[in-house]
């Protein structure tokens, strides 16, 4: 007899002891077919919908269609290991996620299982991934502004705390890239950001998350992966998973940002799911429910009444076009469901103007309301003023001599065109977009040369902190900009201005 026989006993015995004994009540199933990651269940008749159903293989996933004969389940784990006979269990749960702090700094899938090989996330708190959207009395004005440090974005379609604005284009124009500047942008701020990728490419992950690692404050992200390779399951609910974690810090009073990369592989999933669970296709064979699911998903963003803390959730979801064509299915939902779009122009990519905005299509529609004051001031008639040239430009082209004042108004606005180029994760400062913005204004631009732009461009952070080290500060704690701090941001943008001047003529 080994020499520990008697401890492993008397465990035994405690164990039997206290073992529940008795009857046990369980919803039991049956698998009658499964493939391309659904199984069609029957048996189990009190199941409700998007209910979690266990294998007995330890396979899990949830019930999307409830038929009188059959349930429709989505697997979120690999189906090669489940065959038709299989046992299912209900488990009277619907789907959850972990939430919190925990999460923070860490590579999370759908279920909020780590990617990333740190360990276990150990979270005190799980929600469901289905929750109701705050209503109309719980919540307040869009007022504060998100800084995206994206030139383009911050002083033509400046965005606010609370609002969703969708990120539309076609594939390879610089969508994902915004995003990710937006996300760097918040190292500054006090916003979490959370970015959730849906049906993308490993290799594109890969680069969102060294971005966001090299260039952003990662212990304030999270970054939630469902790749092309995962389950269907997973891409579904992939998005409704990364706003139950921002939703967390946005009832706590603290501000988010999710970024939801793309909502046309969602819905080309959800499409999939439909097809594969016997639901009536409708146009493009998208099922009905295709406007619901993503208007349901976006109306969780929200900013918050000062009755439940504050806290605000800024949604920028992505959708893909092909050839532009923004009046095609899921964009014209998108575009509907969403308070504004930035539109990317594979022309304007090819040309080399990064971010490649289409200012004529896109549109902010809380715009200037959460404008930072100093900014919105500075930046004036911008907008306008770049829309004429865009025109002017094009009749010009058939040829004819301009007279002065339309030369000058060529010259300004190939100007505003450069100082809206910007290298990718290299987000700028409030500061730094006030001062290009009096530059252009100001005509401190119109003697250099064009090629001189870029150059100003790169150089001015550096220049204003040598000569105007207290202006980023007082526009970051005040956002106003009074006379003191423009006179100081005139003089170090025209000692920088001087020093790149050539003896050329401007262009």
């Amino acid at each position: 007899m080994p020499p520990d026989a008697p401890d492993w006993l008397s465990s035994a015995q405690d164990a039997l002891r206290h073992a529940p004994l008795g009857p046990r009540a369980e919803h039991r199933g049956r698998v009658e077919k499964i493939g391309d990651g659904v199984a069609m269940i029957s048996g189990l008749r009190d199941v409700r919908l998007d209910e979690v159903l266990r294998f007995e293989g330890g396979q899990v996933g949830f019930a999307r269609v409830l038929d009188s004969d059959l349930i429709g389940c989505v697997l979120l784990d690999a189906a090669s290991d489940i065959e038709a006979g299989d046992a299912v269990f209900g488990s009277g749960e619907v789907v959850q996620v972990p939430v919190g702090e925990a999460l923070l700094g860490r590579i999370v899938d759908p279920l909020g299982r780590p990617l990333d090989g740190k360990g276990v996330i150990e979270s005190k708190t799980h929600l469901p991934i289905e929750r109701p959207a705050p209503s109309i009395i719980e919540r307040d004005l869009v007022t504060e502004p998100v800084q995206t440090g994206v030139v383009a974005l911050d002083t033509l379609f400046a965005l606010g705390r609370g609002q969703r604005e969708l990120i539309v284009g076609d594939h390879s124009t610089g969508k994902t890239t915004l995003a990710i500047d937006a996300l760097i942008a918040q190292r500054d701020s006090d916003m979490i950001c959370i970015y959730v990728a849906v049906g993308q490419k490993t290799s594109s992950v890969r680069r969102a998350i060294d971005a966001l690692q090299a260039q952003g404050d990662f212990s304030r992200c999270i970054v939630l992966v469902a790749g092309s390779a995962s389950a269907p399951g997973l891409q579904w609910i992939a998005p409704y998973a990364g706003m139950t974690m921002a939703e967390y810090f946005r009832d706590k009073g603290q501000h988010a940002l999710i970024v939801i990369d793309d909502l046309s592989k969602h819905a080309a999933t959800h499409r999939e799911i439909a097809l594969l669970t016997r639901q009536s296709p409708g146009r493009e064979a998208y099922p009905g429910d295709v406007f619901y699911i993503h208007a349901r998903l976006l109306e969780r963003a929200a900013k918050l009444s000062k009755d439940l803390g504050g806290g605000s959730l800024t949604a920028l979801p992505v959708a893909e076009t092909d050839s532009g064509n923004l009046s095609a299915y899921i964009p014209t939902n998108l575009i509907s469901i969403t308070d504004g779009q930035i539109v990317l122009d594979a022309a304007l990519f090819h040309q080399g103007q990064k971010p490649a905005v289409d200012v004529g299509l896109s549109v902010s529609r809380v715009g200037g309301k959460t404008q930072a004051p100093s900014l919105r001031a500075a930046a004036g008639t911008l907008r306008l003023d770049y829309a004429q040239f865009l025109e002017l430009e094009v009749f010009t082209r058939f040829g004819g001599m301009p007279d002065g004042r339309v030369r000058d108004q060529l010259r300004r606005g190939k100007r505003i065109r450069a100082i809206l180029r910007q290298p990718q994760h290299a987000p700028f400062r409030l500061a730094d977009e006030v001062a290009l913005m009096l530059a252009v204004q100001s005509g401190l631009l119109d003697p250099l040369p064009l090629e001189a732009v870029a150059a100003f461009r790169a150089g001015l952070p550096a220049a204003l902190d040598r000569d105007a080290a207290e202006v980023p500060r007082t526009l970051a704690e005040a956002g106003e900009l009074d006379a003191s701090a423009r006179a100081a941001l005139i003089t170090a943008m025209t000692r920088l201005a001087a020093s790149l001047k050539t003896d050329e003529p401007a262009p």
